[in-house]
């Protein structure tokens, strides 16, 4: 584990947010690939592992993005609550905003309960586009602790950086699986169910070299950074993940997965962080 922190310190943080975010995306398709095993999964079983998604989206909300953000902004002229309730907001909003223009539809809705514009689009396309937005502040978080790290700015940490790698990329292995086997039992091909499950994540890699970007020619900007993808990953998570979840009898399981995901984030960024 040492050598992987030496590594992606040394390389460019662009490479490294790169590095981290295409694991991640790795993690997605991995997720997606079962639908060449199965062409359904139990509802219980989906249930849960979506809870397990929230759970972690919420722990990095807070452990490896709000905390930090919260702790750079000390000191500074600005009352340190303000940049990251600015930036939490500010992300909030963003996914709010997102969610009114662009056309799509959550796992288990129906098609009439589509959100966004109104479209002609296909359910398939409807549902791929709410997991790729889903997926945006996951790959800005990475790519911003990436590059909050390479500027070796206070309170940036590589382990941390890696740790909501790796929280991300584990809860995105059911997120694939939960776009895949729907499509197939829909009547696509395994192929094109799996083609589907995996391009909803590349907008990650995409994203995190944005994050990247961003932080290293405009450090000033990291903590609302932190915390507008923290406000984004809990928006989706209100108003996505957990509805999710609560349309049929397995909410108690769902529930029990998200403090499984929670636990699992928590443990990483105190552990490796």
């Amino acid at each position: 584990m040492e050598s992987i922190y030496a590594y992606l310190k040394s390389i460019n943080p662009i490479w490294a947010a790169l590095i981290a975010t295409t694991f991640t995306w790795f993690l997605t398709a991995l997720g997606a690939s079962l639908v060449f095993f199965f062409k359904n999964i139990n509802r219980k079983v989906m249930d849960t592992m979506l809870g397990f998604t929230g759970g972690v989206m919420i722990a990095a909300s807070f452990w490896s993005l709000l905390a930090p953000a919260i702790e750079m902004s000390e000191g500074k002229s600005l009352p340190s609550w303000f940049p990251p309730a600015v930036g939490f907001a500010a992300g909030a909003l963003f996914l709010f905003g997102l969610d009114k223009i662009i056309p799509l539809i959550h796992l288990n809705f129906k098609e009439h309960e589509s959100e966004g514009i109104k479209t002609d689009w296909h359910k398939t396309t409807l549902l791929v586009l709410a997991i790729t937005l889903h997926n945006i502040p996951e790959g800005l978080a990475v790519g911003v602790a990436f590059g909050a790290v390479a500027a070796n700015l206070p309170h940036a940490d590589i382990g941390a950086a890696v740790a909501l790698a790796i929280g991300i990329g584990i809860q995105n292995f059911p997120e694939g699986t939960a776009v895949s086997v729907p499509l197939r039992r829909a009547g696509l091909s395994r192929f094109k169910s799996f083609w589907w499950g995996q391009l909803s994540a590349v907008v990650e890699p995409v994203a995190g070299v944005i994050g990247a970007v961003a932080v290293l020619y405009a450090q000033p900007i990291l903590p609302y950074a932190l915390a507008f993808a923290a406000g984004a990953m809990i928006y989706v998570v209100v108003e996505e993940v957990i509805p999710e979840t609560q349309r049929d009898k397995y909410t108690d399981y769902a529930t029990l997965g998200l403090i499984a995901g929670f636990l699992v984030m928590m443990i990483l960024d105190v552990g490796l962080g």
